[in-house]
């Protein structure tokens, strides 16, 4: 109920009023099956934009401490990261990684749900597309779900890191393509190379999608070896606070 009320009368009706997002590829999004919208990741607003966009609800992974913070303040963070699609990652596994996949899993297999992905971990340092973590794979192959390729266009240069509110102009969209069918590796998961393989392929689609340029490294590793990081509201900060995605198979939003 949270998630409709701010995509058709709290937040989307808004957006779509002043940011004007378009989508391309709508079709390739399946009616009655459970999915990974698979994205990059450029801006704080991909995580806007893409479930405004999206004909079906979209859930992303967050942190739980979104949705455990006592108080007024705790109030107020669940009220809007239930309203925006998320759900809180299970910390039942001591090992975040697997509480994590457990939890995407989880989400995907209880119902025709799509789950949110950016499988680069963290967002874009300069725009560019940087390597995927296998998360993603393991998932697609826990869960038979399909995965779908999801391409952010614009949401950059309307928010770049550090920028609070995002420029009207140009209009964000996305492009969705073609949904990968993995049931070719089935039984495999856990299979390192076959993980590997399945991303790399995932990373290559969204490249042609985005035309964004290639490299092959952890995003998360070129932050760090930056030293500085900037983040959705925020000037600067010391490298060693690190985003959640940094540490894990790329599954929240950021």
């Amino acid at each position: 109920m949270g998630f409709w009320f701010a995509k058709f009368i709290m937040i989307g009706p808004l957006l779509r009023l002043l940011w004007r997002p378009w989508i391309e590829g709508r079709e390739n999004i399946p009616d009655d099956r459970p999915a990974i919208l698979a994205s990059n990741h450029l801006s704080f607003c991909d995580s806007f934009f893409l479930p405004l966009l999206a004909p079906r609800k979209v859930t992303f992974l967050a942190k739980a401490e979104y949705f455990t913070t006592p108080g007024v303040k705790g109030f107020f963070s669940r009220l809007f990261f239930a309203g925006v699609g998320q759900v809180p990652i299970d910390r039942s596994d001591a090992d975040a990684s697997r509480a994590a996949l457990n939890t995407g899993v989880r989400v995907l297999c209880s119902g025709n749900n799509l789950l949110g992905i950016y499988p680069e971990g963290t967002r874009s340092p300069d725009g560019r597309l940087y390597r995927g973590k296998t998360g993603v794979a393991r998932m697609a192959l826990e869960s038979g779900a399909v995965v779908i390729p999801c391409a952010m266009v614009d949401t950059a240069t309307i928010q770049p890191p550090g920028r609070l509110f995002p420029k009207l102009r140009p209009r964000p969209g996305v492009v969705i393509g073609k949904p990968l069918d993995f049931t070719r590796y089935e039984g495999m998961a856990g299979d390192r190379f076959v993980e590997r393989s399945m991303t790399d392929e995932i990373m290559y689609q969204l490249m042609q999608l985005s035309g964004q340029e290639y490299v092959d490294q952890y995003a998360a590793n070129v932050k760090k070896a930056q030293g500085r990081d900037k983040s959705f509201g925020a000037r600067e900060r010391a490298a060693s606070v690190r985003e959640l995605g940094d540490r894990h198979p790329g599954t929240w939003a950021s």
